[in-house]
Order: C-alpha cells, then structure tokens, then sequence
C-alpha cells in the first residue's frame, strides 16, 4: 500500500512496542505483490527487533535495486524469486544469477530462497492434471512445483546444483519462448496496431440512446436481469453428460434449448422488458469463452481459493489470443427467436478474462488484453449481423485489477477502457451496448467507468448499501443509461414491491428518469427458482408503480 509519512512513523512506534514482546523470538516481516517504494524500505529495514526481511523480487524489481544499495548488516533476507501468484516454471538460471548478486550483499549464510508471496494464489499440483497437453505442462509449476524449484535453488547457492533439473528447466524455457504455439503473427500485428490510438463510437452517447430507443421503444425505467439464470441440478447434469460424451451433441442441443425457452416464457409472463438466455450452457463465465479461444489451457484439478469455500478454476492463457469461430451467436439467436421482446447477447469482457485467469508472464498484461478485446469484437460484431440489437459485456473484474500503487493506476486504468471500447467500436448507433459491474467499490473509478462509453451499464448497489449513488449527490454527471441494482441476489431474501419502489425513488432523486434501469444487482445463477421468480415480479410491480406515478406527475 502506499502509506504517507505519518503512517509509517506510526508504523515504527507499533514495532518499538512490540520490541520487548519480541525479545529472544526471531521475527521475518514479509512483503509481497508489488516494489517497496524507498521511504517504506528505509523504514521497514531500521526496525530493529526485526531479523530478517522477506522481499518480493518477481513484482519488485525496483526492491532489488534497493536491496542492493544494501541491508543493514546481520539481517536475513527472504528473496522471493519464485512467482507464488502464477503458474509458470521458473527460470533457474535468471533466479540463480539474481541469487548470487544477493548472496554478495548479505552473505551466504544470511540469504533464504523463498518465494514471492505466499502459494494460496496458484493450484496445487500438476500430478493431478494427466490429461494436460504434454509441452504446456512442461512449462507449469503449481505449488508444489514451486517448493521443489525453491528447494533447487537454495541447494544450487550451496554448491550441489543438481544439473539434470536445471537443463531440464533451461529445455522447457526454450521449448515455450519458440513454440510456433505461442505466437500468432496476425494477432500480433493487430494488436500492435492498437496502441497509441484511442477507438471510440463516432456518435455521442446521448444521440445513440435516442436512436436505440426508436428501434427498442422501451418504457421508462426500463427492467432487465444481469444474464444468467438459476443453473438446476438437472442442467448440471445435461452439460457434465454431454462433456463426458454420454449423450449426443443433439440431445445436448435440445436440452438447453428447452431450458431457453422456460427462462424466456418465464420473463415474458413477468413482463421483463429486455431479456436474456439465461446462459444455461455456460459452467463459468471466463471458462466457457476460453475453450472457444485459441491461446488458452484448462486444467481438471487447478482449483484456486476465491475467497471462504468458494474456489475458481482459471484458465491458462499460454499463447497469442484470436477467436477461430462464433462462441455465442448461435444460442443468443434461438433465444431472440422465441421471443419479439429485445434479447441481450451476452459476452465476457476481455479485462474480466484476463484478471481471472493464470495469464502469460511474457508479455505486458495490456498486449493480451488487446488480443482478448480483438477477439471479442469479433463475436460483437457477429452477433449484430445475427440481429442481436442489446449487447451486453461484462466486466465485472474491471476494478480487482487495479495495482497497489496509486501512482500506477492511471495506466491501467486507460489500457483496461481502451480494451472495453475495442470490442465495440465498430456496431451501428442502434445496437446498444450495455455493460455489467460487480464485487467492487466504484466511487473512486468513476470517471473511467463513464470513458467506457457504453450505452447502459448495470451495476452492484443495494449490496454496497448504495454507496454507488453518492458520486451522483455529489454532482457527477451521468449521461448513459445506467442501473445501480434494486436487490441483492447474494441473498435468498425476497424483496417487497415497496422496498424497491423506495429504492428506485432514491435513484431518481439524483439520476434522471429518461437514463434509469431496473435490475437486481448481478446473475441470477447461485438463487433457486422460488426465490428468482417472487423477487423479479416485485420488481417488475416496483417498475410499473413508478411508471405510473411520473405519469400522474407530469
């Protein structure tokens, strides 16, 4: 964290406090994810109950430069050299040679090889992935791959490197750096030719909204979902049948397409103005586009802590990133069909891709956004053609992404909207492009959110105790159409009609009428029917209600 001066003296006072506790114990103060900037180094490093210094050095490349402008003598330092927060091998050769520079600054006898931070980010171990490609696997370390390259390593500083490891190592390093697999000069070369330049739609926001609504000729405070609906057991089973081959592609394609139709009736007879598919065929929202991409692994057991119980399975984004097929028209198409109501098309953003998967550390993160962003635009414009006239992408990781230096925000910041504006720079004033927001605090990203230039954008709210709707008290001006969510749906509670009547007068007391939706804050996945289908009909009744009151007003 950036931490101003005040708080680093307070910082010293609570070690010089802790002193006498400490006395005879011998204490590491570890640091990761990021550089040590120099005021906090000098600070951290003078504590003087403190024995020994632990250091991230796959991140902290500016710490290295620190370290060696040298440690206070007698002190241990932990040198994280080992990635703790990705999946790729180490190159022992590289980490050898920053050891050794280490090793003439603090002495052998003081020098712990350690990893970067600690191995809860990255899966476990790659014993329990035998169905992986063979060459991609040799370029993977899961955790305990990391503990025996740590292990290597140290051994290596002692004079008993083992060479067989080390070749084997230098071998998969080659093999990954000029695997034809990797690169894809057309997806270079378009990516590259993303930089410097600034795509945007040609139209302002507000004369696109007025010529969407005359295609749409949506009411006022307009309802919608988020994009997926409850996922049964009896659908789980249908997609773990038919990707274990036990039932055909057809009866596959049947199935979901029975369970489209029920969400779809299912929102007409609530009387959801814009609707959606329900996703029924998607596992996971990252997953399901990744195995349509080119450039990217899955593994069977990579399971990663979320947060609590919760674990994630991230793909493995190995190489250059392109699109060789349509991932989604053909559902959100036999969606529209049943119904003449508008239907979303429903995408995953490329900043959400790449923040929730294991991504390539040979390459800036933003070069791989771009091709991530290419690709999707891609299936944007496809589905325009199809005659999708709502699109919606999601980015719900935009904000997770952020770096802990306030200093570097700006940057990611822009290469993170440049990547959502990619991806539909290129659709017709009519097509309206919403987008979707959760798990964040968006206050402090506002601005950015408005530079996304999208035409709607649902966003969590009633879960953050709308904290949301104080940038609009304090004077930001919104011109597109926005949906700060009604009812938090991490909850089974039901809400009232007049709750969220109440919450939506809250909304338009500071958002105008003509830009308001109607949403629940995020999917529908993780709810059960009998909680989806009372919370939706009193939202759509809270909708209807204030429609009728701003009528009566006028």
């Amino acid at each position: 964290m950036d931490l101003e001066s005040y708080q680093l003296e307070a910082f010293t006072k609570a070690y010089a406090e802790l002193e006498s506790s400490l006395s005879g114990l011998n204490v590491l103060v570890e640091t990761y994810f990021s550089d040590v900037p120099a005021d906090a180094f000098k600070t951290l490093t003078a504590l003087k109950g403190v024995t020994a210094f632990g250091f991230d050095l796959v991140r902290g490349t500016k710490t290295l430069d620190l370290i060696k402008g040298g440690l206070p003598s007698g002190k241990y330092l932990f040198a994280g050299v080992v990635d703790g927060r990705n999946i790729w091998a180490n190159d022992l050769d590289a980490s050898l040679i920053t050891l050794k520079s280490l090793e003439g600054i603090v002495g052998n006898d003081k020098l712990v090889v350690s990893t970067s931070c600690s191995l809860l980010h990255t899966a476990v171990d790659l014993v329990n992935e035998p169905k992986l490609d063979t060459e991609i696997k040799s370029w993977l370390a899961f955790a305990a791959q990391k503990v025996v390259e740590v292990n290597a390593l140290a051994k290596a500083l002692a004079g008993q490197k083992d060479e067989a490891f080390f070749s084997a190592n230098a071998v998969a390093q080659a093999s990954r750096k000029n695997s034809p697999r990797v690169t894809n000069k057309a997806v270079q070369k378009a990516a590259a030719a993303l930089k410097g330049s600034d795509h945007r739609r040609a139209t302002n926001v507000t004369a696109r909204l007025d010529a969407q609504q005359k295609k749409l000729n949506l009411p006022i405070l307009p309802t919608t979902t988020i994009g997926s609906f409850p996922q049964t057991i009896e659908l789980r089973r249908v997609r773990r049948e038919y990707k274990a081959k036990k039932i055909s592609e057809e009866e596959y394609v049947k199935a979901i397409k029975e369970e489209i139709s029920k969400v779809v009736k299912l929102q007409e007879e609530l009387d959801i103005d814009v609707l959606v598919h329900g996703e029924p065929e998607r596992n996971d929202m990252v997953e399901y586009f990744g195995e349509q991409l080119s450039g990217f692994a899955f593994t069977a057991n990579g399971w990663v802590q979320s947060y609590g119980s919760r674990c994630v399975k991230p793909p493995i984004i190995y190489g250059d990133v392109s699109r060789p097929n349509p991932m989604t028209v053909f559902w959100s198409t036999a969606a529209q069909s049943m119904t003449k109501r508008p239907m979303k098309g429903m995408l995953t953003g490329p900043v959400t891709i790449l923040n929730w998967s294991f991504v390539r550390n040979d390459q800036p993160r933003f070069e791989t956004c771009y091709q991530i962003a290419l690709a999707i635009k891609d299936e944007v414009e496809d589905l325009e053609k199809a005659g999708i006239n709502v699109i919606q992408i999601d980015e719900a990781a935009l904000r997770e992404g952020l770096p802990l230096r306030k200093a570097e925000h700006a940057f990611y910041l822009d290469w993170a909207v440049h990547s959502f504006r990619i991806t539909n720079v290129g659709v017709q004033d009519t097509t309206q492009i919403h987008t979707h927001m959760c798990y964040s605090n968006f206050n402090d990203i506002i601005h950015s959110i408005i530079d996304m230039d999208a035409d709607v954008i649902t966003i969590e709210n009633s879960r953050s105790d709308e904290k949301l709707l104080s940038v609009f008290r304090e004077g930001v001006k919104y011109g597109a159409g926005i949906g700060p969510g009604v009812y938090d749906i991490h909850s089974p509670r039901i809400p009232s009609t007049e709750e969220i009547a109440d919450r939506i007068n809250k909304m338009l007391a500071v958002l105008e009428t003509n830009i308001l939706w109607v949403n629940p804050d995020c999917g529908l996945k993780t709810r059960k029917y009998a909680e989806v289908k009372p919370a939706l009909q009193n939202m759509v009744a809270a909708a209807k209600l204030l429609r009728t009151e701003l009528a009566s007003a006028k």
